[in-house]
């Protein structure tokens, strides 16, 4: 609030020094007497913040050398990428989005390098890990990063004449890149990217367990203050403060009575009545890995409809469970669920009332990201994908029944992040 100082009467007297221990006691108060306004159950919780071990730099060069084979294999000479997440992956960077272009060339065989804006390069050498390459390439206001990329790309060896750009990376540097790279094929990258990404390591999967942890203690603690006539924002309010009471910053959607056979929500308000369904989905993140949960529940006592739905839904969770087994195609998974649904007179082919979407999606540093639980993806499902598993059955005008819980591939078979749900009036196993 001191961007707001001279609304206060007498605060421009203060000096720089009392202006900041003022807004200090401004914000703790502040924050306090939030606090006061939450239910003690949340108030009480405490920091979950122990046992978090962050990537290793010997982790990332691992990465980068796992990306370098699968360029070889794929005749891309080096791989384009802006400063978003793959460059978190690849470097523990982020730089993020804006109209100048800013990004990092992994080349097939060499040193990392990046593509900077000369005014900023300072501050990109301050982000930039000491262990991943210390070329910054710096292009001027009038000169065309495009080229500066094409240029590290021939510097490090250009053998097959491919630049693979990054799913993420914006059209018009895709199109500037291929402009500017004459006699190149301008390729996706995706093979690269996801060819890592998709397959977590131990310490990658340790990071998810911990954001699942999380988010299930916040739920808990969450839930436990749901009552009749409570505005559906006061509830969503709650998750998150159990969240920042454990020491994340998380939250979640909330979805009430009919608004939850809408998958992803709706912007009306809504207040939780007695016998209403309830579905929260949502989730936190450590070291950058993401959670991913879905519990749904009803205020009070459930009906029978409810329950045989509820019951439905949970079949088919375990349906898709059962489906993952290492070489097993992942349109598989999501046919096991949706034959569930459908067996039960429900509709087919994502027509409602029935499941209307697919049956899971990727999870890792993003909360969605390759590969889907979908009809026609052959990916083969292999130790160290990590997947939602999460069959909707949405009825319109009526309710929706969603239960999702993240899981990672082993060996041997899957294993969830997180207890199942027993029942509607058990939600936490």
């Amino acid at each position: 609030m001191l961007h707001n100082r001279r609304k206060f009467i007498g605060m421009a007297a203060l000096t720089s020094g009392a202006l900041t221990m003022a807004g200090n006691l401004f914000g703790r108060n502040k924050i306090e007497t939030e606090e006061e306004g939450l239910p003690r159950i949340i108030r009480e919780l405490k920091p979950l913040e122990g046992g978090v071990v962050p990537i290793s730099v010997e982790e990332r060069k691992q990465r980068i050398a796992r990306a370098q084979q699968l360029m070889a294999q794929e005749k891309i000479d080096a791989i384009f990428m802006e400063g978003t997440t793959s460059s978190f992956y690849f470097t523990g960077m982020r730089w993020g989005q804006s109209e100048r272009t800013f990004g990092l060339v992994i080349p097939a065989k060499g040193a990392v390098a990046y593509v900077c804006p000369k005014f900023e390069e300072d501050r990109a050498r301050e982000l930039i890990p000491v262990a991943f390459g210390d070329e910054v390439r710096c292009w001027e206001e009038h000169e065309s990063p495009y080229a500066t990329i094409v240029g590290i790309v021939k510097d490090r060896g250009a053998k097959f004449k491919r630049i693979g750009i990054e799913e993420r990376v914006r059209f018009f540097i895709a199109d500037g890149v291929r402009k500017a790279a004459a006699g190149f094929e301008v390729v996706d990258a995706t093979p690269i990217t996801a060819g890592c990404r998709m397959y977590k390591s131990k310490a990658e999967i340790a990071l998810m367990q911990k954001s699942s942890d999380v988010t299930i203690e916040a739920y808990k603690a969450a839930f436990s203050t749901i009552r009749p006539g409570m505005p559906q924002a006061e509830f969503s309010a709650n998750i998150s403060a159990a969240f920042r009471k454990l020491g994340y910053s998380g939250g979640a959607m909330v979805l009430v009575g009919k608004f939850s056979a809408l998958p992803h929500g709706t912007i009306l308000p809504q207040t939780i009545q007695e016998g209403d369904i309830v579905l929260v989905d949502g989730g936190t993140s450590v070291e950058g890995y993401a959670s991913d949960i879905t519990r749904t529940i009803v205020c009070g006592k459930p009906s029978q409809r409810q329950i045989d739905i509820w019951n439905l839904e949970k079949k088919a969770q375990d349906a898709a469970f059962a489906a993952i087994k290492v070489g097993v195609t992942c349109e598989m998974v999501d046919a096991a669920a949706r034959a569930v649904i459908e067996n039960a007179g429900f509709g087919k082919n994502y027509k409602l009332p029935g499941l209307p979407h697919r049956t899971g999606h990727g999870i890792g540093l993003e909360g969605h990201e390759w590969t889907n639980f979908v009809k026609g993806n052959k990916t083969k499902i292999a130790p160290g994908m990590c997947f939602s598993n999460e069959p909707t059955i949405s009825i319109p005008g009526e309710f929706g029944i969603r239960l999702e819980d993240c899981l990672y591939v082993t060996e041997s078979g899957p294993k969830f992040f997180s207890e199942q749900s027993v029942a509607i009036d058990k939600p936490f196993g």
